[in-house]
């Protein structure tokens, strides 16, 4: 495997794991309430300015995976667009790349 595919892997593994700790730590102190968080986002304007530039983000990463599925018929990739809204775009990132740049056959 390429130098860059362990990139990649280690990259959405990092982007897995690292946030996911931030966010169980604060579902422990805070109860486990989807809709408390998603309001903690936007408690202020530096945090609702980043809530919207990864919104932005996911959704521009969702449509290019979808537009370059629909080329390369690599329908394995699009195990991305859930990783990118399940756990975030440190993660579904990577992970596109990783599982785009596979060699094709």
């Amino acid at each position: 495997m390429p130098p860059m595919r362990w990139i990649y892997l280690a990259l959405a593994i990092w982007g897995a794991i690292h946030p996911m700790y931030y966010f169980l730590s604060w579902f422990q102190e805070n109860g486990w309430s989807l809709s408390a968080m998603i309001d903690a986002w936007y408690v202020n304007d530096a945090t609702t300015g980043l809530t919207w530039d990864l919104t932005i983000a996911a959704v521009s990463l969702t449509i290019w995976i979808i537009a370059e599925v629909a080329v390369r018929r690599n329908w394995t990739a699009l195990i991305a667009i859930p990783a990118t809204y399940c756990i975030g775009v440190s993660c579904g990132l990577p992970l596109y790349l990783f599982l785009r740049s596979r060699p094709v056959t």
